[in-house]
């Protein structure tokens, strides 16, 4: 099972930026994300993010 850009957004709505990688994990797990989802998180390279953007590129390095 691949994460879209939509379930990605489902999961993280409504979250504060700047976050830190511990923090993004808690909320998408809060918010019921897949065990996939939660491990491409807990892989990111950065430990911020600043904005959305930034998030979205961190995680097309691990695609």
């Amino acid at each position: 099972m691949t994460v879209t850009g939509v379930q990605l957004q489902e999961y993280l709505a409504g979250l504060d930026y700047p976050v830190s990688r511990e923090d993004l994990v808690r909320w998408a797990q809060e918010n019921g994300a897949s065990t996939e989802l939660l491990q491409m998180l807990r892989a990111l390279p950065a430990e911020q993010f600043n904005d959305p953007a930034e998030l979205h590129e961190s995680l097309a390095t691990l695609a």
